[in-house]
């Protein structure tokens, strides 16, 4: 028997209100459609509930209530059918706001988990009435240029190879054709400027080579220009084009950290943009979360595999030339060798190499971000062969054999490929998962499942490199570079975490997790800004808005019941229920509530009332002249409908033209003078109509309808 879970029990209840609905289907033959829609959404909810889809569950079972009341002799069709949709965007404003009424009564409004699990709206303080933490970072725009810059470089290196006659067909040209291409031409896509392709011939090399056909394939996105001999060409990112890449880069990396944040439960942090800037605002006085985002933000999460080159020994010759001008090193520099194996030979026995890498020790009193930043400043200096480049990795020793923390050394270098075979866009899942067999205190890693297209790569890879080092890079900063030991199949990899310390393992193993699985950051982005934000507005100033806002609405309330009566109240419950489908909506948006807010929500409850006032003083101007309670309701909605229809509409032209150019607290009132605007027109026109409908048919034609 499977376990009894919330889930379980509303199938069940719905199943049941199925076959209710088809029963009674078969007996009352005037309603039989509408009981047997009921029945077939009632079904259809059920089947969301068993596969646990909330929301698809709550619209059908609303849906099939409605088709059930349809057939409920009360009143006319047209009534039934208003009065559903009220109780529908009700009971959806309820379950929107339950959460939020939960959290704001310190769980005094009692909420089910499993509502709290499958509503993520929550209506939080924003940073004017709580205070918090805010963060600007700047995108470094020129790194997504340069990003795309590489893979036009790459495309022509490709088309290249079929130019010159190197490579024909579709799979990727080998690095023996890249080889032979380079005594052709070469190829160059410097750091600066990042937007330049530089393409020079070889002497001998024909020019007509580079002919229309080749130059049609990048035209659209790069511009050219060429020198009087025709040999060399010059290839830029037009600026049409490289305006789009900026603007997709700060977009991109919005949605990224908006991303992860909500990953990290923190539904209340708001993350907006302006201009090449990231602005995180994060309400609250949580250290331990603020640091945590930090953290999570700062990683840009760009994940790339690549082959190294230990086939040639560059390093060596660096040391050679180093050893003649030893003032060049920086300190603390020094020259390692290592034999590493470099595939296997047409006997299938492996071949071996030895190789010399650079080895950087951390100062005394420096951080390890201070001395990687020198090594690699020295390594800009070096002349490294064309297509590739300097990779730098973290090198820990055993602090002791009982905590099992390690102690960071320094950094040292690989010879890497320049080509990422693999990147992080072919990432489809990533999980933290504990080593096997090391118990509880054992290791941890993180588990990469591939897309279809990047399991077919990385199988390809594996099976063509077996015994080389592929190096699995994260951030720019090498993880680790394994021995491929044999072709990897099935779309799946492994990085193992660099501490030795299960505890500092299983952290870096989630937060690695989080940022792969919420997408890499389409450039790198760096603090600029940093404030602790107390309550702005003094909490003197806070309470007395709040009480002025709360005091306002109810006298508000008071005067329309002395002044209408029975009217009066029935214009209280739509000012009531207007207030509250606002803050349903709000909170379904992710809003944060801040004083301009509920300014704006105060000012609706005023327009709410208005809709009310001209009801009814038009339906009190029928009365006057002698119409029947239910022709002065009739008459009374059409003929107010018009002035509060104008009324609104010129309202929503204000909060359109302040949300366009209004910032920060100003697009936080136009928002809520927005939401309300469309409340009030539900609450003032709707749902007041079908409580007078209802008013008026239990007067019957002989009653009066009392209006003050």
């Amino acid at each position: 028997m499977p376990p009894i879970t919330p889930a379980l029990v509303l199938t069940v209840i719905f199943g049941v209100y199925a076959l209710v609905n088809l029963a009674l289907g078969a007996v009352v033959r005037g309603h039989r459609i509408a009981l047997w829609l009921a029945a077939v959404l009632a079904a259809s909810a059920a089947g969301a509930a068993w596969v646990d889809s909330f929301w698809p569950m709550v619209v059908l079972g609303v849906l099939a209530l409605t088709a059930t009341f349809a057939a409920v002799p009360v009143l006319d069709m047209s009534w039934r059918m208003r009065a559903s949709l009220n109780a529908a965007v009700v009971t959806l404003g309820f379950l929107a706001l339950w959460p939020t009424f939960n959290g704001m009564s310190s769980g005094r409004f009692p909420c089910p988990q499993y509502i709290k699990d499958h509503v993520a709206f929550r209506l939080v303080a924003g940073l004017d009435l709580r205070g918090g933490l805010r963060l600007v970072y700047t995108v470094d725009v020129e790194e997504a240029v340069k990003d795309k810059r590489d893979h036009y470089y790459e495309d022509m290196r490709n088309e290249l190879t079929r130019v010159f006659g190197l490579h024909t067909g579709d799979e990727r040209p080998t690095e023996e054709t890249y080889t032979k291409l380079r005594d052709k031409v070469d190829l160059e896509a410097p750091r600066h400027p990042a937007e330049l392709i530089r393409m020079t011939l070889k002497p001998g090399v024909d020019p007509s080579k580079i002919d229309q056909r080749f130059l049609e394939r990048f035209r659209s996105e790069l511009s050219y220009t060429r020198s009087q001999d025709g040999h060399t060409w010059e290839f830029r990112i037009r600026s049409s084009v490289e305006s789009g890449i900026r603007d997709r880069a700060v977009g991109q990396a919005r949605e990224i950290i908006n991303r992860r944040i909500d990953e990290l439960g923190l539904r209340e942090a708001a993350v907006s943009t302006r201009d090449e800037d990231i602005i995180v605002e994060v309400p609250g006085e949580d250290e331990k979360s603020f640091a945590t985002i930090r953290d999570i933000i700062s990683q840009t999460a760009r994940l790339e595999f690549k082959l190294l080159d230990d086939d040639s020994d560059f390093m060596k010759q660096v040391q050679e030339s180093a050893s003649n001008h030893p003032g060049t090193l920086p300190e603390g520099l020094e020259f390692d060798r290592e034999a590493v194996s470099v595939g296997v030979d047409k006997s299938g026995d492996v071949k071996k190499s030895v190789v010399t890498y650079a080895f950087l020790k951390k100062g005394e009193k420096e951080t390890s971000q201070q001395t990687l930043t020198r090594l690699k400043e020295w390594a800009a200096t070096l002349p490294v062969p064309p297509d590739r480049e300097l990779g730098f990795e973290l090198v820990r020793t055993p602090q002791d054999t009982v905590s099992l923390k390690e102690v960071e050394r320094g950094w040292r270098t690989y010879l890497l490929k320049s080509r990422a075979e693999v990147t992080g866009d072919q990432v489809r899942d990533a999980a933290a998962s504990p080593d096997q067999g090391q118990g509880a205190l054992g290791g941890w890693h993180v588990n990469l499942t591939f897309t279809e297209q990047g399991g077919r790569i990385f199988e390809q890879i594996t099976g063509d490199n077996i015994k080389r080092r592929f190096a699995i890079i994260l951030d720019g900063r090498i993880e680790s570079a394994p021995v491929i030991q044999t072709r990897i199949p099935g779309g799946h990899a492994q990085i193992t975490m660099g501490s030795s310390d299960p505890e500092q393992q299983l952290q870096s193993a989630r937060q690695l997790e989080l940022v792969l699985r919420s997408g890499a950051l389409p450039a790198p982005i760096s603090p600029s800004n940093e404030q602790r934000i107390g309550p702005s507005l003094g909490r003197d100033s806070i309470d007395l808005g709040v009480q002025g806002a709360l005091g306002g609405s109810a006298l508000v309330l008071i005067f329309m019941v002395i002044y209408y009566n029975r009217a009066g109240l029935i214009a209280d419950v739509a000012v009531i229920m207007n207030l509250f489908l606002q803050l349903a909506i709000l909170a379904s948006f992710g809003a944060s509530m801040t004083l301009p807010g509920i300014a704006g929500l105060a000012l609706t409850i005023g327009m709410s009332v208005d809709v009310n006032v001209l009801i009814n003083e038009r339906i009190r101007e029928e009365i006057d002249i002698g119409k029947s309670p239910r022709a002065a309701v009739e008459i009374g909605y059409k003929r107010a409908f018009s002035a509060i229809f104008d009324g609104h509409i010129t309202s929503v032209i204000a909060g359109v033209v302040l949300s366009q150019y209004g910032t920060g607290p100003i697009k936080g009132f136009a928002a809520a003078l927005l939401v309300g605007v469309v409340c009030s027109l539900f609450t003032g026109v709707a749902m007041t109509r079908v409580m007078f409908d209802l008013w008026v048919r239990f007067l019957g034609r002989q009653g009066k309808l009392a209006l003050g």
